[in-house]
């Protein structure tokens, strides 16, 4: 197993603090931690259990001050290679042959020349013994961590690299945007990536939240994989006890930020416990889509004699879009069994003209009543289509199949295909996300099914007259990658789009310029704010979406809650009024707020319409 093939596909998290937990084991400080692996081995090895357990991808050794300097203050400088190696193995013991083992190095505890009386010779030679300790114990990478000194960090990569080409992750700590020697998160990343280093990060520091900062700067300056292993927050004295309280939940949250940031690993540091490495690897697998051997044949691969259904005989929104400003407006589906309300809100929309009404797949991981069932329930009782939104999240490939293929039998016509919101972010975040395709994948199943064929390429009879829709983000973080997505799922078989939450109009015309040849139907997503609160929500915790500051402004200087409500509900106007005006829009996808009065809202938004 390679440790840089295995980044170039998953994000990997490391375990958390040796020190925390050996302090919980009532270990105190002025012991020297090190020297446990040969005093306390089977301590040692029950906490690299508990992260194992957790679910870490990498094992740290616990050798981090186990060089001849460090250890020699506590006489046992003739022990380093025997401490270095038996940190090793316990860590591999613990690891097996499934997960990775670091050799952990830190500073040499007295700074080096010009900073400090020790020489550079002296720091490789006290570098290359203690490196030598974990090749014998056989780690599969090293990792440099905590380091102030840009001088010291490249003499200990200099010096690993003399006698192995082991993966090597440099990890420098910092505070208020710089190291204590004042230099910047770009420096650092300049430097260390110019020697070859392969994973450039940070560590300790202080919190999740300042870090984050920090690992934006290193991604913008051309760092390929980055780390990011915070504090949990800074320690506060307790009856007596400098104790950590930032939360399990609160390193999961900034996790997924890191990676959003661009973090390739991440894991925590000092404070952190295996219950936070836990939490943050929910998040990491909710995010990261289990990568499987499950590949759909594009159409052009298999050949059928069935006469497929044109697009517009497909539904009656599909022969509406192009000819007129179509309308649709969300409706969730209801926590419970009771759909009456939904219903009654929807023969609202209805009498106001409204041509479709999309239906969410389980939004931001909730679990509510099926789509499908309330698709089928409007349909069957109101004069309107639905758009069912159908995501990758909750189905394996035969599941999804046989969903496709009823909900058409049923009366169902138009689709939107997702990958669908990580578990993590809802109601039950260690449910497991399936994910067998993404929303490209799928889009090709769908495609299949309406040539008359099925994921394995058997004929089905009749093909099925899906609408497929899919979705585009037009402030996503890495556009390139959204536009590159979106031009495959068109090829796969997309019919028409639907786009998220459109504040900026000048946004939009920017990712309309990076699209020239894609000329299907387009729904420009709109979404009335109705508080700063929400705006601010939208910026900070849904990658993606920009919500621009003289929106938020004007939000925000409301004198109340009703005026704030009659802003928003204009400013979604002005936003209707915009992209009508674009050549490539042809309807609009509104998103109104999940408050009582959502219907009487989406109508006075839509009256602009008139």
């Amino acid at each position: 197993m390679n440790f840089l093939e295995k980044l170039k596909s998953a994000v990997l998290v490391c375990d958390g603090a040796m020190g925390t937990m050996l302090y919980a084991h009532g270990i105190f400080i002025n012991r020297c931690f090190d020297e446990l692996n040969l005093s306390a081995p089977n301590l040692i090895l029950d906490i690299h259990k508990k992260y194992t357990l957790a679910g870490a991808d990498i094992l740290e050794t616990n050798t981090f001050g186990a060089n001849p300097l460090k250890l020699k203050s506590y006489g046992l400088d003739d022990k380093v290679n025997a401490i270095n190696k038996r940190g090793a193995q316990l860590a591999r013991e613990a690891a097996g042959d499934t997960l990775f083992v670091a050799g952990a190095i830190g500073p040499l505890g007295q700074p080096v020349k010009p900073l400090g009386k020790v020489e550079s010779q002296t720091a490789r030679d006290a570098f290359k013994e203690q490196a030598q300790g974990l090749l014998d114990g056989g780690v599969d990478l090293f990792i440099l961590e905590t380091f102030t000194d840009l001088n010291e960090i490249t003499i200990a990569y200099d010096t690993i690299r003399e006698i192995s080409q082991l993966p090597v992750i440099a990890q420098m700590t910092f505070t208020d945007g710089m190291t204590v020697l004042g230099v910047e998160p770009e420096a650092v990343v300049s430097v260390l990536k110019q020697k070859g280093v392969d994973v450039i990060g940070t560590n300790c520091s202080v919190g999740p939240q300042p870090m984050l900062d920090i690992i934006t700067r290193m991604a913008a300056a051309g760092a390929k994989y980055i780390s990011a292993q915070p504090n949990a927050g800074n320690p506060k004295m307790i009856e007596g006890r400098n104790l950590y309280l930032s939360t399990p939940e609160y390193h999961a949250e900034f996790a997924r930020r890191f990676i959003t940031a661009g973090a390739n690993i991440v894991g925590g540091c000092c404070g952190t416990t295996d219950a936070h490495i836990k939490a943050i690897v929910n998040a990491v697998r909710a995010m990261q889509p289990r990568k499987r051997e499950v590949t759909i044949k594009p159409i052009t691969e298999i050949k059928t004699d069935v006469k497929v259904i044109p697009r517009e005989e497909k539904s009656a929104l599909a022969a509406r879009l192009g000819k007129k400003f179509v309308v649709s407006v969300e409706v969730l589906s209801p926590r419970g069994i009771d759909p009456s309300t939904i219903l009654q809100g929807v023969r609202q929309l209805v009498g106001f003209g409204v041509d479709a009404i999309n239906i969410p797949d389980g939004p931001r991981a909730s679990a509510r009543m099926s789509p499908m069932a309330l698709a089928q329930l409007i349909e069957r009782s109101l004069p309107v289509e639905t758009i069912l939104h159908y995501c990758c999240r909750d189905r394996n490939l035969l599941g999804m199949q046989s969903d496709l293929l009823g909900a058409y039998s049923l009366g169902l016509r138009n689709i939107l295909v997702i990958t669908g919101d990580p578990p993590k972010l809802g109601d039950y975040p260690d449910a497991t996300a399936v994910f067998d395709v993404d929303a490209i994948g799928l889009t090709r199943v769908v495609t299949g099914l309406n040539h008359g064929f099925d994921i394995a390429g058997n004929a089905i009879g009749a093909p099925t007259g899906w609408h497929i829709g899919v979705g585009a983000n037009p402030s996503a973080v890495d556009l390139d990658v959204e536009i590159r997505r979106l031009y495959q799922k068109v090829e796969a078989g997309a019919e028409y789009i639907l786009t998220q939450p459109v504040f900026d109009i000048k946004q939009l015309e920017k990712f309309f310029d990076r699209i020239p040849d894609i000329h299907i139907p387009i729904l420009a997503g709109i979404m009335p704010l109705m508080s700063f609160r929400t705006a601010e929500f939208l910026n900070n915790e849904v990658p993606g979406v920009t919500v621009p500051e003289k929106i938020g402004q004007q939000l925000k200087h409301a004198d109340s809650a009703g005026q704030a409500k009659i802003i928003g509900i204009k400013i979604a106007q002005k936003a209707i009024a915009s992209v009508k005006s674009l050549d490539k829009i042809k309807g609009i996808y509104l998103m109104p707020p999940f408050i009582k009065e959502k219907y009487n809202i989406a109508i006075q938004v839509l009256e602009v319409l008139r």
